[in-house]
Formats: C-alpha cells, sequence, structure tokens
C-alpha cells in the first residue's frame, strides 16, 4: 500500500494543480482538500503525511488525535506558530518547515506598495465613485519625498526600503529590536521605535511575531505617530491593537491603513475597519500568489522525496 499524503486547506485549488507531484506518481498517494473538517475518518487513520497550507488549520492534540498513524508534517513556509510542537513531538510526529521560499519576498513587499500607493492617491475611492458615475474631485498625496518608517528590516522590510528609495525617492528609517540610534541598517538610518513613529509619514511593520513584538503597536504608540500618517501591516495581525488602530482612525490621529492581516481570520463580518473609508483591506493575500503556491508545492515534493528515500534531515522546533 503506498504511503497516503492530505494537502490540507487548499482553498484556492492552485496546490492539487501542480505539475511537481508528477515527479512521485505511483509512490504516494495524495488526497487534497480545502479544509480539515470534511476529511473522511476513513481516510485519516491512514494519512502518514500532512502538507499544511500556512497556519490556516490550528494542528492541536485534538486534531493529531484524528490520525493516528501521522509520521511528517510538511509545512509551508517558515514558522509554525499555528502547531502544538510540544504535542506533535509526544506522539513522534516530525514537523519540516518549508524554508528557502524566494517568492514571498517579493509579494509581500509589492502588496505593501499598492496598499501606499493606493492610499495616497486614493484609487479606491475614485474607483467606487467612477463606477457610480461621478467625476470625484478627489486630492492626493505623492510617495515622493515623504518618510517611509520601517519597523523591521528582515527580509521583507529591506526589500520595502529598496524600492521605496529608489523607485519613488522616499526618506527611509527604521527601527531594530536593538534600539541602536545613529547606525543603519541596509543603507537606512535606525531610530528609536518613539522618534520613527513622530516622524514618518507611513509606517509598515514587517515584525516576525513573538512575545515582544504582539501589542507592540498599541495606543500609546499609535498616539505617539504623525497626524496625518499612515499605517500599513501585512506582517502579523496580533502586533497591532486593533481596537487602538480603530480609536486612531476615528479621530483622525492616522489619515488611512492598509491592513493584509488581522487579530483575528478571518475579518469579523462586523469589524468597523470594513466600513471605513480611508482603510485598504485585503483578506491575507500577500502571500498568495500563483508563484508562491507553486513553490510551496516544490520544496514539498523535494522534501517527501527525500522523506520517502529516509534523507529527509529534520531539525527539532522550539
Amino acid at each position: 500500500m503506498k504511503p497516503l499524503m492530505i494537502v490540507l486547506d487548499d482553498w484556492e485549488g492552485r496546490i492539487a494543480v501542480s505539475e511537481v507531484w508528477r515527479q512521485i506518481e505511483g509512490q504516494v498517494e495524495i488526497h487534497f482538500f480545502n479544509g480539515s473538517d470534511a476529511i473522511d475518518p476513513g481516510i485519516c487513520e491512514h494519512v502518514l503525511i500532512i502538507m499544511a497550507l500556512r497556519e490556516r488549520t490550528v494542528i492541536d492534540e485534538k486534531f493529531l488525535m484524528r490520525f493516528p498513524r501521522l509520521q511528517l508534517i510538511l509545512q509551508t513556509g517558515g514558522h509554525a506558530y499555528h502547531i502544538d510542537l510540544a504535542a506533535a513531538k509526544s506522539r513522534g510526529v516530525a514537523i519540516v518547515l518549508g524554508r528557502g521560499a524566494k517568492m514571498p519576498l517579493v509579494s509581500v513587499p509589492e502588496l505593501t506598495i499598492a496598499m501606499m500607493l493606493n492610499l495616497f492617491h486614493k484609487i479606491i475611492p475614485a474607483q467606487y465613485a467612477m463606477r457610480n458615475g461621478e467625476w470625484p474631485g478627489l486630492m492626493g498625496r505623492t510617495l515622493s519625498g515623504k518618510r517611509l518608517g520601517i519597523l523591521g528590516m528582515g527580509r521583507h522590510g529591506s526589500r520595502v526600503a529598496n524600492i521605496a528609495k529608489d523607485a519613488f525617492g522616499m526618506d527611509v528609517v527604521a527601527w531594530d529590536r536593538r534600539n541602536v540610534k545613529n547606525e543603519s541598517l541596509f543603507g537606512s538610518p535606525l531610530l528609536c521605535l518613539e522618534e520613527l513613529l513622530a516622524t514618518c509619514d507611513v509606517v509598515s511593520i514587517h515584525l516576525r511575531l513573538s512575545n515582544e513584538s504582539a501589542g507592540l503597536i498599541n495606543s500609546e504608540k499609535l498616539s505617539l505617530m504623525k497626524t496625518g500618517a499612515i499605517l500599513i501591516n501585512t506582517s502579523r495581525g496580533a502586533i497591532v491593537d486593533e481596537l487602538a488602530l480603530i480609536n486612531a482612525l476615528q479621530r483622525k490621529q492616522l489619515a488611512g491603513a492598509g491592513l493584509d492581516v488581522f487579530e483575528e481570520e478571518p475579518l469579523p463580518v462586523d469589524s468597523p475597519l470594513r466600513s471605513m473609508d480611508k482603510v485598504v483591506l485585503t483578506p491575507h493575500i500577500g502571500w498568495t500568489v500563483e508563484e508562491v503556491f507553486e513553490e510551496f508545492a516544490h520544496i514539498a515534493c523535494v522534501q517527501l522525496q527525500a522523506w520517502l528515500k529516509g534523507e529527509l534531515f529534520v531539525t527539532e522546533l522550539t
């Protein structure tokens, strides 16, 4: 009997149509699902491998109990926030991250810049007005010459910085957790967080979620931001206090926000953010582009082939 693998949460159906699976045709039986609840219990008891699409399904003790023979989780992306690592370890389930993907390094910065352009040039309000037969007299602003503050100059933040400087002539500064002032990172001066918030026209978040970053942008930090500034978050929703952000927008402390991530996903239907004109919302799509999914499938296929040969090196996650 061939090893059975299931792919979770292939909502878009993009993983299922990847050509890479032809490489292991006949070696593994693969089933694709657009959720985890719909999996037949008769299949669950035979599953040896699970490929998980980012953090769409919480993999906890209750989830793992459904798969008594599970040996391997191929986790796309570079983290496993949503997996109960202790529960997986106690059941002898190995977890391998899909590190090495290059495409998210492009797609997330592209979305970040798109949000800035939308908010500064009022593209979405203009679109709605035009569809309603109007010819609105909207007044926008240029990115050129504005100061952009980047929280987290890692893979995404550094690319956003380069685009902002080279393409738009923005003045880019950054904050690093070391809080070292009068230094630079990738050519951008490092400021303390308070100075960055107070002097930037746009603040863009590119931090990893951690105990230190969770709730970092709270009501106190938002009150420090320059009046009329814009906040962009394409990182993790938990980094921003959502209620505090709503209050800052309502009292016009901020001129707008671009959000791809939220404290609760999907964003509740009754969230005030959904009805705010000066907010650009996207449903966590910074990484959901065809090229990223194809790369995820490729990496998972390579890892699966190594596992089948007994050559997969697994590093214990903490």
